[in-house]
């Protein structure tokens, strides 16, 4: 029987140690599976030898709080949490949320805001001499100077305002094990500059042979569309084969230096680390004040890749995890499925078998794992690249193993699919099956908007695209006499979107008689594609001017238009469409969204002779819980 790692005192010497080797600050809940970042690489340095302990959500505010697993040996390891701790903390409106799902009991208010910063401060002044190490989510998309929707501003990279030592970006665990090795060889943290996947400060440059200087923090600072440029540069340089070093100057005696991406994990490596002694669950001093609810969506969930080459532009995947796909064997992931199935609380229910994309199960290309992925083009935007690889069938038949375990019912596909990749397999047999076996009702699909343009800041593929699989998805249903609905993600708001966009899509939603619930407004997280479009005003793709809509009474008009049926949302869509020239959609017809007013009075929605009731079939999912799924770190879900 495997155990939890300490957490406390009584738990290391119940080891018999006097002293772990790294001490774990993490702004999570404890929860030793392996959809948590924390949870993978504490596991990682435990079967390298290494002795880990926890500290989870400490108090930031008592500088005890930091002590009370000692002095680590080799050095402490700060991770903010699955999520951005910005992101945890807000909704898109900046209001403070009232439920933490990565906290005991769901109680907000236990981690700080912009918590590695704040947490290694703490360290640095109970331990000013001990080496920090910094990765997670948070830290791998501060790395550079970034635009911080929370504060407005740009800011520095997280580097300098932590006072950590060193920043593991990306996945870490091939990082994590080098960087240990070479602290416990006897380096100091300082002469850790030739680790892959990794950043950090120096004032000198003599020493690197070869790199491409950034615009520095003075440029990035007072020029805006200099910040565009140097995250094109950087996007640029995301490839573990064709990246180079990049340095971000500050002065004329610091800067910041990003050595290029770990190479992506084999199979065997994927395979390795997704079978660690792992408990599966949250620490059982949790039990007495709640648990926690984040194992609840994945603790019978397969995580069977990671990586994206989707390119969407809002989220920061490719900046985490990069555009190579990386699997799991079918004999890992069925070893994975049968724990589940002696778990007394299981089901039969898997409830999810995928990743950042569930239907990616290899490469792009063959080219990519020779010759790194293209810079000049996307694999799936704005159409098919003619090399893209599109073949589900070593996905179909994994589904089809796991299907038939002993004591499994279903299996489900929950954590989203590429639609306009599965459109270009030329073999329907895995959207047979899919339709058949694999959607618990509603199946999610992101076609975000329906405006072309807009779809093109978005990295999705046009309208059209999305219609020949809706279309397809309505027959194979009907073939098969089920009654399953699509889960259409949409977002409002986001930058190139106007009025008339937002009109656009709230008529093509009247026309397919579907009534959004909830939707997501743009949220600009750091370092994302659309969130440098919001900050400059202009694509870094193309250094083509954007349009942006800043104002919160304009973003309120266009989210509400796309929930026009809400009679709360009536004065808004009224004045937008009167502001958009579009009176003709207000009145009593078919096409009219909703009816005048009367004598000053809300009227009511337009009407419909064949309108359905609460239609589902594009109903949007809860917007909130969209930037909580992956907002992980090592889980794979997205971060929009």
């Amino acid at each position: 029987m495997g155990e939890f790692l300490p957490i406390c005192k009584e738990d290391m010497e119940q080891r018999g140690w006097d002293q772990c080797d790294f001490v774990y600050v993490i702004g999570d809940a404890y929860v030793d599976h392996p959809s948590f970042g924390h949870a993978i690489i504490s596991r990682v340095l435990e079967s390298h030898g290494y002795r880990v302990g926890i500290i989870s959500q400490p108090d930031w505010k008592d500088p005890d709080s930091i002590s009370i697993l000692g002095k680590p040996r080799l050095g402490f390891l700060v991770m903010g949490g699955n999520m951005d701790s910005m992101v945890n903390h807000y909704s898109v409106s900046k209001h403070r949320r009232n439920y933490d799902y990565y906290t005991p009991g769901g109680k907000p208010g236990h981690r700080p805001d912009y918590a590695v910063t704040v947490y290694c401060n703490l360290i640095r002044r109970s331990y000013p001499k001990t080496p920090i190490l910094i990765g997670g989510i948070e830290a791998s998309l501060r790395r550079f100077a970034h635009y911080d929707y929370w504060s407005d501003k740009l800011k520095r990279s997280i580097l300098l305002d932590s006072q950590a030592d060193l920043l593991l970006y990306g996945m870490g665990e091939h990082s994590i094990v080098e960087a240990a090795d070479a602290l416990n060889s006897g380096l100091l943290v300082n002469e850790l500059t030739f680790l892959r996947g990794t950043v950090y400060k120096t004032r000198s440059l003599q020493d690197i042979p070869e790199y491409v200087t950034l615009p520095s923090w003075d440029e990035l600072r007072s020029n805006p569309k200099r910040y565009a440029e140097s995250f094109a540069e950087v996007s640029k340089n995301m490839d573990a084969i064709t990246g180079k070093v990049l340095v971000e100057p500050y002065s004329d005696r610091e800067f910041i230096v990003q050595n290029p991406p770990s190479e992506p994990l084999t199979q065997q490596e994927m395979d390795d680390v997704y079978e660690l002694p792992y408990m599966r669950t949250y620490h059982p001093s949790y039990e007495k004040l709640g648990g926690v609810d984040a194992i609840q969506e994945v603790r019978f969930s397969l995580t069977s890749c990671r990586g994206c080459f989707g390119g969407c532009s809002f989220c920061a995947l490719t900046y985490h995890q990069g555009r190579v796909v990386q699997t799991r064997s079918h004999e890992s992931l069925l070893r994975e499925a049968e724990l589940m199935i002696k778990d007394p609380e299981f089901k039969g229910y898997i409830h999810d078998v995928g990743g950042p994309t569930a239907n990616f199960r290899r490469p792009a290309c063959d080219k990519q794992l020779e010759h790194g992925v293209c810079n000049y083009r996307q694999c799936l935007f704005p159409t098919p690249c003619k090399n893209l690889i599109a073949d589900h069938s070593d996905y179909l038949t994994l589904l089809r193993k796991l299907r038939a375990l002993p004591g499994v019912k279903k299996v489900f596909i929950r954590s989203g699919i590429r639609f306009d990749y599965l459109l270009c397999d030329p073999d329907d047999s895995f959207f047979r099956e899919l339709v058949q076996y694999h959607v618990s009702g509603q199946l999610k699909v992101a076609p975000e908007h329906i405006s072309d343009h807009v779809l093109s800041l978005m990295g999705k593929p046009r309208n059209e695209v999305f219609r020949k699989f809706q279309e397809k998805y309505d027959a194979l249903n009907r073939r098969y006499h089920k009654d399953q609905y699509l889960v259409a993600y949409l977002i409002s708001s986001h930058p190139g979107s106007t009025l008339k966009d937002a009109i656009a899509l709230a008529e093509y939603l009247h026309k397919e008689h579907a009534s959004p619930e909830q939707v997501q407004d743009f949220y600009p997280t750091p370092s994302t594609v659309s969130t440098v479009m919001y900050y400059t005003g202009y694509d870094p793709r193309t250094m083509q001017k954007v349009y942006v809509a800043r104002n919160p009474h304009e973003k309120a008009m266009q989210r509400a238009l796309i929930q026009y049926r809400n009679p709360k949302n009536y004065e808004l869509v009224h004045e937008a469409l009167t502001l958009a020239g579009r009176q003709d959609l207000i009145g009593y017809g078919p096409d009219c969204l909703i009816r005048p007013k009367k004598d000053g009075s809300f009227a009511g929605t337009g009407t419909s002779n064949n309108r359905k009731p609460a239609a589902k079939r594009n109903n949007s999912d809860q917007s909130e819980s969209r930037s909580r799924k992956n907002v992980s770190g090592q889980s794979g879900k997205k971060h929009r």
